[in-house]
């Protein structure tokens, strides 16, 4: 799509300084290889170098960036909130593929379906008895929808998504690819040395503009609901355990792994391949950083680190002192053999 400078600053709440107003804007791309006609963002003033030679035709910066030398014709817009302003600028010229508003004749839909105005069902998608579709909700090639399963309105789900039997999902979700949505939880007792299953008969409940990336399974409550937030972001291969309660506006990156019952609440942070055992509760507006591996609670607004995680400060000087160890242990057996010649004397 293009779009005129003058036109693309406006939408974006940008000033425009230096360049060329009608200059056409056809693509976006980033500061390192941005070229003629594209719009790039300087987010950090340590990569200004890399536009000693660009050729960008636009770039997003704050007021600060505005002071440093750029090229000659690149134009300046300024921008309160840069990122924002180019994730504006991205969107509106590169928008989403927009499918027809169709359903595939390749797609199995039971009679008792209610389905809303607007929507589009991809072929081999199956949706079983009594569930529903909102309005201006995409559902793409190869989907299951289990039984009795609410969807709510503009929902994004991409293909080979599995949602099994009474999972309420809200509006404006995106379910990536291969995402399992309602397995059974991980549950079971024993009996004469068998693992007798505990049986899952909860859902799933997923509020509003959640976004849920490809290949990561959220489990079902076992009697109750597995609850996500609104707002809450989670990347791919995550792993959600049965009756958790995920607060609103939550990010959880890739590879981690949740037990079951627990209470993340709003706004926390769980960097990549975080673990978290059973029944532990992470306060608001928590960070665990990446790796780390959460076997207590996390108090609110506080940063952890490690496995068993401790609060951040405290590991680094851990892992500083254990550094140190080797030359602690050569200065303690140096010590011990003059004591030892002490002792003979």
């Amino acid at each position: 799509m293009t779009i005129t400078l003058e036109a693309l600053a406006k939408l974006c709440d940008a000033e425009i300084i230096g360049g060329n107003a009608g200059n056409p804007i056809t693509s976006a791309a980033d500061i390192k290889s941005a070229g003629t006609h594209q719009v790039t963002v300087l987010n950090d003033p340590k990569y200004a170098r890399y536009l000693v030679d660009s050729k960008a035709s636009a770039c997003f910066m704050n007021t600060q960036s505005a002071q440093l030398e750029f090229p000659e014709g690149m134009a300046k817009l300024v921008s309160k909130n840069p990122d924002i302003s180019f994730i504006t600028a991205v969107n509106a010229l590169h928008p989403q593929t927009k499918f027809a508003r169709d359903l595939s004749k390749h797609a199995a839909i039971a009679d008792s379906v209610q389905l809303g105005a607007n929507i589009y069902v991809g072929a081999f998608v199956s949706i079983e008895a009594d569930s529903s579709i909102g309005e201006g909700t995409e559902i793409h090639s190869g989907a299951r929808i289990g039984r009795h399963v609410s969807i709510g309105k503009n929902c994004r789900i991409y293909p080979n998504v599995v949602i099994y039997d009474h999972s309420q999902i809200g509006d404006d979700v995106l379910i990536h690819a291969g995402s399992i949505i309602g397995a059974d939880g991980f549950g079971y007792k024993q009996q004469n040395e068998k693992h007798i299953k505990v049986p899952h008969i909860g859902n799933i409940i997923i509020e509003n503009r959640v976004e849920i990336g490809a290949n990561t399974c959220i489990d079902r409550g076992t009697f109750g609901s597995t609850v996500i937030g609104a707002g809450t972001k989670i990347d791919n291969l995550v792993q959600i355990g049965h009756n958790n309660a995920i607060g609103e506006n939550v990010i959880i990156c890739g590879q981690s792994g949740i037990s079951g019952s627990c209470i993340i609440e709003n706004n926390a942070i769980l960097a990549g391949s975080t673990g978290v055992a059973d029944h532990v509760r992470i306060g608001h507006h928590a960070v665990v950083m990446a790796r780390s591996g959460i076997s207590g609670n996390v108090e609110p607004a506080t940063q952890v680190w490690g496995s068993p995680a401790k609060d951040k400060k405290v590991a680094w000087r851990e892992l500083a002192a254990l550094a140190k160890l080797p030359e602690l242990l050569k200065k303690v057996k140096a010590l011990e053999e003059k004591i030892s010649l002490l002792d003979k004397k």
